[in-house]
């Protein structure tokens, strides 16, 4: 087979250093799609404006919504211990750039209407993440009721730390999810708080897509997110998932 244009090079994440066989970041993940689930912890619900529409009579466990961003939106995020921040650019038509820690869910089998007792069964692994969002835009377009792709799925809008197999480390239950910037404390939650369940995501979600092997599910962010400017530094992490960090520079 040959191409009448030379494709885009595939998108992809770094295995953990040391969690399969080839060792130091021999491996890599390929990424097939990108989901995201919105308003996934009830205290960011609440700071983006969700009391407001329990009060027209929503409870807080309607079903999930989701959003998509391209695979190559991802920036594979080296550990922190093995280096300096990575540079991340500050994206253009955006005065309102806004962090958002998130567990990331990595699909390696795949599977339509999957049971939620089966979930488990189509896991990779884990990994720590940012949902990075033009949130003027968002704000925006959720007054108007268009699509987010403007707000959400830009260039280098999905940073992503080393992925690790289930087959290390199992399938996290709960522990801390958090990030700082410049060193002071922005987010901070528990994954355990999350409205749905990874395994109540993924059977949700797989009514509607077939999961297949690569793709990428970010499971929501807790409360606390706000404005990041150019110099500023992000350290976020999750327990037993290590940190990433990244530096915003001006473009």
């Amino acid at each position: 087979m040959s191409y009448v244009i030379t494709p885009a090079p595939h998108s992809t994440v770094l295995v953990a250093s040391g969690a399969t066989k080839k060792g130091d970041h021999d491996e890599q993940f390929p990424i097939h799609r990108i989901y995201c689930v919105g308003r996934n912890y009830a205290a960011h619900a609440r700071e983006m404006g969700v009391e407001h529409a329990k009060e027209m009579g929503f409870t807080g466990r309607e079903p999930p919504f989701f959003f998509c961003k391209p695979a190559d939106a991802v920036v594979s995020v080296v550990p922190v211990a093995t280096g300096e921040p990575m540079p991340l650019a500050y994206p253009p038509a955006t005065t309102d750039y806004h962090h958002e820690i998130e567990l990331v869910v990595a699909i390696g089998t795949a599977g339509k209407n999957i049971p939620e007792k089966r979930a488990h069964a189509h896991i990779w692994g884990y990994a720590v993440g940012l949902d990075m969002t033009r949130r003027d835009l968002q704000t925006a377009l959720r007054a108007k009721g268009p699509p987010w792709e403007l707000a959400k799925a830009f260039d280098q809008s999905a940073p992503i730390g080393p992925l690790y197999p289930v087959s290390r480390i199992g399938h996290p239950q709960a522990g801390s999810i958090w990030l700082t910037v410049n060193d002071e404390q922005r987010q901070m939650g528990r994954i355990e708080h999350m409205i749905w369940s990874v395994t109540e995501t993924i059977s949700h979600l797989s009514r509607y897509f077939e999961l297949k092997p690569g793709d990428l599910i970010f499971t929501g962010t807790p409360a606390g997110v706000g404005p990041v400017v150019a110099g500023d530094v992000l350290r976020g992490g999750i327990d037993g998932l290590g940190e990433i960090a990244v530096q915003c520079v001006a473009a």
